[in-house]
């Protein structure tokens, strides 16, 4: 770069931060009149002027901000390897193909080998699992954990079981028995943090205790590049393996852009093809383009030097919620970290108690009509799900929990873009719903 065009950068630079000062300053917040979100971006002026630093270079694929990204989620995890994406799910879909890899041998898994998982969840970190060919053996959670019930998963296991794959509901963590069964179990272990990055459990980061792990990077998630995910792991096999799959399948493993990192292009041979054809167009894997952009990983460096301070905000805000809701269990069964975690929440869950006299549905209605948002705990029980009506799965047990997930439960946001304000405006106005419902009951029959 010329010295002009060095000065011409630093000038539009510094122009954009003025503009994200002005075009971005926060507003107010008004109750009933502003919206308390259940989740969203938050940036300064560090985000937008890395974004456009980075198109300013005009590398429109991933590059220098992809591979520093990488590099730095892999410091903070504490793992080996980190390979972004372009999506959270995109990362599940890699998770799971990596497993059925002729790399791996006998271990690889095969069309109809059993996979357990959660019944109550989110349709991407089981969708994989359908999709290789696999069967997914759901079994129930625990309330109010909301994860994986730990003791229903050696009912779960058949002579075609081979894999674990399950998430960290809300940014909290499920238990290290998971990882201790696969192990014993000679399990593959596939942990969906999408929801959790950040979050601890007996003092290692979440993501650290599988044979892989998953992050998304969607704006309402604990750091964010819009669209984006990332698949962790410590085996460089696996790796290779997820970066293959995620790179059209290519055996090649050249940055985009490079020849011949290898030093050997066109002296391979494998399968039929004729000796020395191009190393770069050699596919060991059917696999897909999801890489993550250079704009969009830009947006993740500048997110991640915040990426604690985010978690920080998210667990005090979580605790605000708890404190003003205390009193009300016998109403709601209010959220538990599981036993020996730190989560990184990802919203604040509540179960309306069948012997409360309310309903779900009548809460988050009127909750939508004071201008806040809430969420369901995802796609509920995915048994009963249309799209899962032709699926070949087991369940263990009755999914009573699951069901009464589906049935009673929602969550509300805890993400650090929520003033206290609106924290408080949430806890009034959820004592209120609790409170008509009482002086409702008082009254008795007109």
């Amino acid at each position: 770069m010329n010295d002009e065009a060095r000065r011409i950068r630093e000038e539009i630079l510094g122009l954009v931060r003025r503009y994200n000062d002005v075009a971005f300053a926060d507003e107010p917040f008004e109750p009933g009149r502003s919206t308390v979100s259940y989740g969203g971006r938050v940036w300064d002026e560090e985000e937008l002027v890395s974004l456009v630093d980075a198109s300013l270079e005009f590398w429109l694929t991933s590059g220098r901000y992809a591979r520093r990204l990488e590099q730095e989620l892999a410091g903070y995890v504490g793992v080996a390897h980190a390979s972004v994406v372009n999506s959270g799910s995109s990362a599940n879909l890699l998770s799971v193909s990596a497993l059925t890899s002729p790399r791996l041998g006998d271990r690889r898994l095969q069309p109809g080998d059993e996979v357990i998982t959660p019944a109550c969840g989110f349709p991407t970190t089981v969708n994989p699992i359908v999709q290789n060919g696999l069967v997914p053996v759901f079994v129930d959670i625990d309330v109010p954990t909301y994860n994986v019930d730990v003791g229903q998963l050696e009912a779960a296991v058949s002579d075609r079981t081979r894999a674990i794959v399950a998430a960290h509901t809300l940014g909290n963590p499920f238990p290290t028995a998971v990882a201790d069964f696969a192990r014993r179990r000679d399990l593959f272990l596939v942990e969906d943090c999408c929801d959790a990055l950040g979050a601890t459990i007996d003092d290692r980061r979440a993501g650290t205790f599988g044979d892989l792990a998953t992050l998304s990077f969607y704006p309402a998630h604990q750091m964010t590049t819009g669209e984006g995910g990332c698949v962790l792991a410590d085996d460089q096999t696996l790796r290779e393996v997820v970066e293959s799959l995620r790179d059209w399948g290519r055996d090649c493993w050249c940055q985009p852009g490079e020849d011949d990192a290898c030093g050997r292009r066109f002296e391979y041979r494998l399968g039929d093809l004729p000796a020395g054809f191009d190393h770069k167009y050699l596919f060991s894997h059917r696999g897909y383009n999801m890489k993550l952009t250079d704009l969009q990983a830009a947006v993740g460096v500048a997110q991640i030097g915040k990426l604690q301070r985010f978690v920080d905000a998210r667990r005090r805000n979580f605790r605000r919620l708890l404190d003003g809701l205390r009193d009300l269990e016998d109403v709601f069964v209010l959220p538990e970290a599981t036993p020996g975690s730190d989560p990184s929440w990802f919203g604040f869950v509540l179960s309306v108690r069948p012997e409360s006299g309310l309903s779900r549905n009548a809460i988050v209605r009127s909750l939508t009509r004071q201008r806040i948002s809430t969420r369901l705990l995802f796609a509920g029980n995915l048994t009963r799900q249309p799209a899962y009506a032709d699926v070949d799965y087991r369940t263990v047990g009755d999914l009573a929990r699951s069901d009464y997930v589906t049935e009673s439960t929602f969550w509300v946001g805890v993400y650090p873009g929520l003033s206290e304000p609106a924290l408080e405006y949430m806890i009034e106005r959820l004592r209120a719903v609790v409170s008509d419902r009482a002086t409702r009951a008082s009254r008795g029959p007109s």
